[in-house]
C-alpha cells in the first residue's frame, strides 16, 4: 500500500537513436519540444541517442541532458545501439533510478526485457514496431480487382512475419504503446491484440516556435541552377522505398512536358539512391529533376522556403511527418498519401490534397493545375497554416504525454 502515491517529480528516460535538438524539418522533430516542455515541468529528462550533428557526446539544455552514445564513449561505440543503450542506461540508473523509459524505435528493448530488475516502465512509439510496412503497401494497392488481391495476400504475409518475428515480442514487454492517429489504435487492438486501454493517442508535432515566415532564399536557387519564377515541386525523402519516389518522378514528366518551367527537387540520401537515379536518368527530364543528397537543415528549410508544393507520397510512417506539417506552417500547397496518417488531419482540397500513391495520373494532372495558376494556392496555404498552428500545441504535447506516464506508472506499480 505504500506505493499508492505517484511522485510529483518523475525521472525519464528517452531513448531515441536518432534525436534531434535542431533542425526544423527532421525525423523525430516532436522530441524535443517534448522533453524540454517535460524538464520545464520539474520532471528530470535524460535522452540516450545515437549520433550528433554538432559532434559533441553530451548536451545538456533547458535542463534536458543527451548523451550521444556513438559520440564520446570508446568503450560503445563498437555495440549495437540496442546495447549500447543498454550498457548506458545500467549506469545512470544505478547513479539515480529512473521510473519510466520511453522509447521512441525498439532501441530500448533489452531494457524492457529486464524491467522487473530495474522496477521500471517501459512504453514505446508505435514507430518501434514494423507496423509501418503495412501502411506502405496498402499505400502502392491501386483500384484494380488484380491490385486490391494481390495488396490483400502482400499485408497478410507481411503482417505474419514482422508480428511473429519481432512484433509480438516487443508488444509483450512494453507497458504502453503512444500512437498518434486512431488507424493505429485499431490497428494495435484488432490485428495486434494489444490491450487499448495501455495504448495512448498524442497529437505529435512540431515545435511552432521555429516556424515563423521564411522568405524565399535566392542563395539556394543559385546553387541549383533553377531560374527565379520556376514553378518548384519539393519532395524529402529516407531513400529506403524506390517506388514512392518512383511514381512522383514519373508524374512529375507528364507535367515537365506541359510545364517548362517546372522544376522538381529530390532532398535525401539513403539504400535506394542508385534505383532512383536510374528511373530519373530513364526520364525525360534532363535537369529538370534534382537530387541533392542530404543536406543541412538549414538548406533544406531554404529548399522548402522555394517550393510551391511539397509532396510525400509515402505511407511508411506511422506518425505525422515533420517536414510535411512543417510545409503547411510555411502556407505550401501539399500533397500526401490518403493512407497515412496526415489523412487525419488534411481535408483534401481544403488545406491540402491527399492521393493514393500509384495514382500517377492523378498526381500529374493536380500538379498542372496547381502549376497553371488555376489553384486558389494562397487560400488553400493559410488555412494549412491554421490547422497546424490550432493542432499542434507543444504545451498540450507535454500534458497528454505526462498524464500518460502517470497512468502507466499507476498500471504497472513500478515507481517509489
Amino acid at each position: 500500500m505504500g506505493k499508492e502515491k505517484l511522485p510529483e517529480i518523475l525521472n525519464i528516460c528517452l531513448v531515441a537513436q536518432n534525436f534531434p535538438i535542431l533542425g526544423r524539418a527532421s525525423d523525430h522533430g516532436f522530441l524535443w519540444p517534448i522533453a524540454r516542455g517535460l524538464a520545464s515541468r520539474g520532471h528530470h529528462v535524460t535522452v540516450i541517442s545515437g549520433k550528433s550533428p554538432l559532434g559533441k557526446a553530451e548536451i545538456v539544455r533547458d535542463n534536458v541532458r543527451v548523451f550521444y552514445l556513438f559520440e564520446g564513449f570508446p568503450n560503445l561505440a563498437h555495440m549495437r545501439f540496442e546495447d549500447a543503450v543498454y550498457s548506458k542506461f545500467v549506469q545512470l540508473h544505478e547513479l539515480e533510478k529512473f521510473h519510466l523509459v520511453h522509447s521512441i524505435d525498439r532501441s530500448a528493448f533489452r531494457i524492457a526485457r529486464n524491467k522487473k530488475n530495474f522496477a521500471v516502465a517501459v512504453s514505446y512509439d508505435v514507430e518501434a514496431t514494423q507496423m509501418s510496412q503495412i501502411f506502405s503497401i496498402l499505400g502502392m494497392g491501386q483500384e484494380k480487382v488484380s491490385s486490391l488481391l494481390t495488396t490483400a495476400a502482400a499485408v497478410t504475409y507481411k503482417f505474419l512475419t514482422t508480428y511473429f518475428g519481432t512484433d509480438r515480442k516487443l508488444l509483450k514487454s512494453a507497458d504502453g504503446i503512444f500512437v498518434t492517429s486512431p488507424q493505429q489504435r485499431i490497428f494495435l487492438e484488432r490485428y495486434y491484440l494489444y490491450p487499448d486501454f495501455r495504448t495512448y493517442t498524442v497529437p505529435y508535432g512540431i515545435e511552432l516556435g521555429d516556424l515563423s515566415p521564411r522568405l524565399e532564399s535566392q542563395k539556394i536557387l543559385k546553387k541549383l541552377k533553377i531560374p527565379e519564377g520556376a514553378n518548384i515541386l519539393l519532395t524529402i525523402t529516407d531513400m529506403t522505398e524506390a517506388a514512392e519516389v518512383r511514381n512522383v518522378l514519373s508524374a512529375f514528366e507528364r507535367v515537365a512536358v506541359k510545364k517548362p518551367n517546372a522544376y522538381m527537387i529530390i532532398v535525401g540520401n539513403g539504400p535506394r539512391w542508385k534505383d532512383i537515379e536510374y528511373h530519373l536518368l530513364n526520364l525525360a527530364l534532363g535537369s529538370r529533376a534534382l537530387m541533392t543528397g542530404a543536406l543541412p537543415p538549414e538548406e533544406v528549410a531554404d529548399c522548402l522556403s522555394v517550393a510551391d508544393v511539397f509532396v510525400n507520397m509515402s505511407s511508411r510512417s506511422t506518425g505525422f511527418e515533420p517536414a510535411m506539417l512543417e510545409a503547411m506552417a510555411q502556407k505550401k500547397l501539399i500533397i500526401g498519401s490518403e493512407v497515412s496518417p496526415m489523412a487525419n488531419i488534411v481535408e483534401d482540397g481544403i488545406d491540402g490534397f491527399l492521393l493514393r500513391p500509384a495514382d500517377t495520373d492523378s498526381l500529374s494532372h493536380l500538379l498542372i493545375e496547381i502549376f497553371s495558376g488555376t489553384m486558389p494556392a494562397q487560400e488553400i496555404g493559410e488555412r494549412a497554416r491554421e490547422k497546424v498552428i490550432n493542432l499542434f500545441d507543444t504545451l498540450k504535447m507535454a500534458t497528454i504525454v505526462e498524464d500518460s506516464y502517470r497512468k502507466i506508472l499507476r498500471n504497472t506499480k513500478y515507481y517509489l
